[in-house]
């Protein structure tokens, strides 16, 4: 390896840290700009110039990045499916919003204030920042619509700003760039199933090159594709060897004084080491950490929605339900013509499915398969499945299929982001943690549909749902309505 591909791949993260610093300033530059054209645009005549705005873009810029920053945004260390990142973007964009303009009332009330009492502590404030608010008149020296525009914009380019450079370390990632090589300490359940979430999901940057055992016998057998390549003992020697950045511990049975002693080694060798804890399915909820004197606690904080929640979630489930279905009222006319064209039976395929709280409701989709071939039995893998019509399968790919849901959504039997409804004899295998999903109601969509793992069987995936249920908010609904729209368009429906 060159010495430049080595400086990459030793300072992969500080390089990515400062170029997207850079990004985010030239794209909340342009943003401002665009901001300030599009202001033009629909005034239909010329108002204050570019140059009136400099100043207070250059607040704007330097708030933002702040925010960006006090948000979260330049953390290495990635949420499912960068979901808190793109909320992140909103976030800060509003609170940028508010602070400059807070900032901006202050420097204009300290231009005519006395300069005496409290109003001291604004003039110096005005005159480092030295932006000329307003005219001799107290006239605004510039558009306020112009930078409400301008937020707008910043919002808009850095969440697409955000979604390129995701791809970007994605594609880097996928060719070795920047990677760090892992092991995995362990070979029980828990490991196999950590390594299975490597495969799926090659874009986290971790190089997975094998597994060390508790067990003598098991050294040099393989795990799916990946060997165990030593046991307990020679872990510093396989990490000097392999030259390991970090290890995952997953052996959450282990006792306490050998986990610390493992734990004490590693950090001897100076590698990053993440450990899975025991009973860690209650570390899928959010919890919250108090002690009692010295003992620490885990705890559950509230659950229950607040009536502003469930408010404005409906009101999303009706806005959004109202126009899809306005807007596709011609597609859904268009389907049911080819579909009865194609094949005798019904337009739609009805079936009993598991809402919130365990009530039965039925369930609408586009009728994809062949009457007689259809029913209770597995969902198609793929696209060559008999059972499936030459209009189903084109539905399928696009996700169309599930368009008929919308009238569930108004029924209220529905939403459109929530866990996807299952058969009931599918439910009554489920246990403690599975029948969390029956906390809300069943979605259209959801993280699982948008996600790596979509292929697979929806109770094989509970990590999804179980993210959504403890972190669903009005943004996160808006968040995946919106990469759901993307999966749509680029035909990524799951069969």
């Amino acid at each position: 390896m060159s010495a430049a591909g080595t400086f990459v791949r030793r300072n992969f993260e500080p390089l990515v840290l400062s170029v997207q610093v850079l990004v985010d300033l030239a794209v909340v530059w342009l943003a401002c700009w665009m901001g300030w054209r599009l202001r033009e645009a629909l005034a239909g005549q010329p108002g204050p110039e570019f140059a009136h705005y400099r100043e207070v873009f250059l607040l704007t810029a330097a708030v933002s990045l702040v925010s960006f920053h006090a948000t979260g945004m330049y953390s290495p260390l990635k949420s499912l499916l960068n979901i808190e990142e793109f909320k992140a973007v909103a976030k800060s964009t509003l609170t940028s919003f508010l602070v400059v303009h807070a900032l901006l009332l202050l420097l204009r009330t300290a231009t005519g204030l006395p300069e005496h009492g409290i109003y001291r502590l604004l003039i110096p404030l005005h005159n480092f920042v030295n932006i000329e608010i307003t005219d001799e008149r107290g006239v605004w020296q510039f558009s306020r619509i112009g930078v409400l525009l301008a937020f707008a914009m910043i919002g808009v380019l850095t969440t697409a700003s955000r979604f390129c450079s995701f791809k970007v370390i994605q594609w880097l990632h996928r060719r070795g760039v920047g990677n760090r090589n892992v092991l995995i300490y362990g070979t029980g359940d828990t490991a196999r199933r950590l390594q299975k979430k490597f495969v799926l999901v090659p874009t986290l940057g971790l190089n997975l090159l094998g597994f060390v055992s508790e067990r003598k016998e098991e050294v040099g057998t393989r795990i799916d594709r990946f060997e165990v390549l030593g046991v307990a003992e020679e872990l510093e020697f396989l990490i000097r060897r392999h030259k390991i950045s970090e290890v995952f511990v997953a052996v959450p049975e282990a006792d306490e004084r050998e986990l610390m002693g493992l734990i004490e080694s590693l950090e001897r060798e100076g590698v990053i080491y993440h450990v899975v804890p025991r009973f860690y399915h209650i570390f899928s909820h959010k919890v919250r950490i108090e002690t009692l004197d010295s003992i620490p606690l885990v705890t559950r904080p509230d659950r229950n929605p607040t009536f502003l929640q469930l408010a404005s979630k409906r009101a999303l489930d009706l806005a959004v339900a109202i126009t899809a279905l306005v807007l596709t009222a011609p597609l859904f006319a268009i389907t049911a013509f080819l579909i009865r064209r194609e094949s005798p039976g019904p337009v739609f395929f009805r079936q009993k499915r598991v809402g919130k709280d365990g009530e039965l409701f039925e369930m609408l989709k586009f009728r994809t398969m062949f009457v007689e071939k259809s029913g209770d039995a597995p969902k198609p893998k793929s696209h060559h499945d008999p059972r499936l019509t030459a209009i189903g399968r084109w539905l399928r790919r696009y996700s169309l299929d599930e368009l008929p849901q919308l009238i569930n959504v108004l029924k209220g039997e529905m939403s459109i982001v929530g866990p996807r409804p299952e058969m009931g004899f599918i439910v009554e295998r489920y246990g403690p943690l599975e029948r969390e999903r029956l906390r809300v109601k069943p979605g259209l969509t959801g993280l699982w549909q948008i996600s790596y793992a979509r292929g697979e069987a929806i109770h094989e995936n509970m990590e999804y749902d179980i993210y959504y249920i403890e972190h669903q908010s009005l943004l996160l609904d808006v968040v995946i309505i919106a990469l759901t729209g993307f999966a749509v368009v680029k035909g990524t429906g799951a069969y």
